[in-house]
């Protein structure tokens, strides 16, 4: 990331990303808390339980799938909307799970994962700075970037600990005339939330009441620990005014190859069309290829890879607990969410605890303020991320290390 002062930046961009906590009050953009401590990581040889990516390989049927592609020779520029064979696979894929029928020919568009799809998506679709956008905090840090980039307004609603489910008078209270868009993680990054049947009917009826737009981003579709993951574009009243987007790579453990999609109405699609095809234009043939083959594996698949995360987020949660820390059970994603305060020293918060756990305990982290907007960062000082989607042998001596916390006092 750019670390120097940038003078010529926009005043509204400015304001915006200053908001957000993308730049210093002088404008420079510092390195993030990722960085940090993945190079604390590196230096000190810890465990990194910080950036949420699997450390093993996904199902060989895609990564063979991939090899054939290659070997096949589609290895120059897709269509603009994506191969063929991946968009009718997406759509056979949303019927399949959730008996959404869309045309891929035009309710679908291939993106360079999902951060791609949602910046592209806010690009599209914000009409003006007076726009706002709805986020829910903590959120993916790529969340105000895009909301900054845009030019709009970020107005969040806060998900406190230990459950993360909003209130839903606060996001009454958010949502108004000038909300564009509400952005909906579901299950939600970082805190490993899903959203109850409840939160999602008040979004909805909060949409269509203000003529907002719901865009989704449910990349953690299949990793869920308890019932199936209910898209928002399955209610009644939602389908006509909402972007879902997704990707392979979590679900199939390939995060570096950036294969994302969005899906909804034609013409909200065509709108992001416009705008991605001057970002990345295509992106990945082969790899497009190989996530067709992915979509396409049997039920037993997809909740084999639910029951094993389950399991790690089982073992990391006792790890956490017998080092002391207060833990937040996920219902869903790579992630768990617990409390330090009962760890911390005098005068020290979640990110002072962050950077000298390597060389307490060997283990790294992410604090939440991290995911969080400088005004509300109070809400989360004392709270830690740590990501499960590693082997079960990496998770255990993590727990193990963690759990010696507790003896060192």
């Amino acid at each position: 990331m750019y670390a120097g002062a940038m003078p010529d930046l926009p005043g509204a961009w400015r304001r915006t990303a200053q908001g957000a906590g993308l730049l210093s009050p002088d404008g420079v953009a510092a390195p993030t808390v990722f960085a940090e401590m993945t190079a604390l990581a590196h230096r000190t040889g810890a465990i990194n339980l910080g950036q949420g990516f699997p450390d093993e390989d996904g199902p060989t049927e895609v990564l063979d799938a991939a090899r054939a592609a290659i070997s096949a020779g589609e290895n120059q520029y897709a269509p603009g909307r994506g191969v063929p064979t991946l968009l009718e696979a997406i759509s056979a894929h949303q019927h399949r799970f959730y008996g959404v029928a869309l045309d891929p020919a035009r309710e679908v568009l291939v993106t360079a994962g999902a951060t791609e799809a949602l910046a592209a998506t806010i690009l599209a679709l914000i009409d003006s700075p007076e726009d706002e956008v709805v986020v829910f905090e903590p959120y993916y840090d790529a969340y105000a970037a895009c909301v900054a980039l845009a030019g709009a307004r970020l107005v969040t609603v806060p998900l406190r600990f230990p459950d993360f489910q909003p209130d839903l008078g606060d996001l009454a209270r958010a949502v108004t005339d000038r909300t564009r868009l509400i952005l909906v993680n579901d299950p939600h990054n970082p805190t490993g939330a899903v959203f109850s049947a409840e939160v999602r009917a008040e979004i909805v009826r909060l949409a269509e009441r203000r003529d907002a737009l719901i865009v989704t981003d449910e990349v953690y579709e299949h990793l869920v620990f308890g019932a199936p993951h209910t898209p928002i574009a399955t209610l009644p009243g939602a389908a006509e005014r909402t972007l879902s987007i997704s990707s392979g790579g979590k679900t199939f453990s390939a995060t570096g190859w950036k294969i994302g999609w969005v899906t909804g109405p034609a013409p909200l699609v065509d709108a992001v069309l416009t705008v991605k095809q001057f970002l990345t234009y295509v992106n990945g043939t082969p790899f497009q290829h190989a996530i067709a083959a992915g979509l396409a594996l049997p039920d037993a698949f997809f909740t084999g890879i639910a029951d094993t995360l389950r399991s790690k987020r089982d073992l990391l949660g006792d790890g956490l607990r017998a080092a002391g820390f207060d833990v937040s059970d996920p219902a869903g994603t790579y992630f768990t969410v617990a409390d330090a305060a009962p760890l911390l020293a005098e005068g020290e918060d979640a990110a002072d605890f962050c950077r000298g756990l390597p060389e307490r305990a060997g283990v790294v982290a992410i604090p939440l303020t991290a995911f969080a907007s400088p005004a509300n960062r109070s809400e989360y000082t004392s709270l830690v991320r740590f990501a499960a989607c590693k082997r079960v042998e990496v998770i255990a001596e993590a727990s193990a290390r963690l759990a010696r916390l507790a003896s060192a006092g």
